[in-house]
């Protein structure tokens, strides 16, 4: 097993990518805690992947700052320690909002996606080094997009936080490069997961298609002409949290089919 007797922490791990990257943890060996901010969900994913004392639920909003800091303290309490970090969380839009031109965005929206996407990673990355460097071991990997590499209309907040994470991504790599420890950010293109479905058919009718209509429009500059899976994503996150992956840091790994220009 490639990750026994690490201990990951994963936002976002009850369903998608990072329910994906959990499983996939677990199977290799890893203690995984899980956060997402419904607790039904959570016991209910804790409960569905029947892991025994490997998966721990915490429940918490990871658009503020103490939540944030709070997840790593609890998962090193339960435990002992953090050596892995996956911020997965992360969305286009706060709840009820929808996808605009910047002349008609919601400041309120600006702030909530700024707080998901960019400063929920970059508070947990800070409490999370606390630990990995003293024990100089440490695997950070966030999910950033494609669309932190190419920019889609109507979708500001989205893309500006994901090219901003990779750059964080970029800087944080560079600053503890020597001290064993690995930074990078997993870019996936389209995949079909429950939050996808949720929230792509407003992303769709914002560019005048439908949702069926927008995923083969997504798929078209792909090279392997279909959308990657949670799978996909999964399998690099192993590579990324084992020894295998110790020489990779800095990247920012597109998991998109061949969408994206670097």
């Amino acid at each position: 097993m490639e990750l026994k007797g690490q201990v990951a922490l994963i936002t976002g791990g009850t369903r998608g990518i990072g329910r994906g990257i959990a499983e996939a943890f677990v199977a290799e060996g890893a203690n995984v805690v899980i956060n997402g901010r419904n607790e039904e969900k959570g016991l209910g994913a804790v409960a569905e992947m029947d892991a025994g004392d490997q998966v721990h639920f915490i429940a918490g909003d990871v658009t503020k700052q103490d939540v944030c800091e709070g997840l790593v303290e609890q998962t090193v309490e339960h435990y002992g320690k953090i050596d892995i970090l996956v911020p997965n969380a992360g969305g286009g839009t706060a709840e009820g909002e929808e996808p605009s031109p910047l002349v008609d965005m919601n400041e309120s929206n600006w702030q909530f996606v700024l707080n998901w996407n960019l400063n929920h990673p970059m508070w947990l990355m800070r409490r999370a080094l606390k630990y990995m460097i003293p024990q100089e071991h440490g695997r950070i990997m966030s999910v950033s997009s494609m669309y932190g590499k190419v920019v889609l209309p109507n979708q500001a907040p989205y893309c500006t936080t994901k090219h901003a994470l990779n750059g964080l991504t970029k800087v944080v790599a560079q600053e503890v490069g020597t001290m064993g420890i690995t930074v990078n950010a997993l870019c996936p293109g389209g995949i079909v997961t429950d939050l996808m479905e949720a929230s792509g058919p407003a992303a769709a009718e914002a560019l005048g298609m439908e949702f069926e209509e927008f995923l083969t429009w997504m798929q078209q500059p792909s090279a392997i002409k279909r959308v990657n899976t949670v799978e996909d994503c999964a399998l690099v996150a192993v590579l990324l949290a084992s020894e295998a992956g110790a020489g990779i840091t800095g990247s920012l790994i597109s998991i998109d089919g061949g969408q994206s220009p670097y």
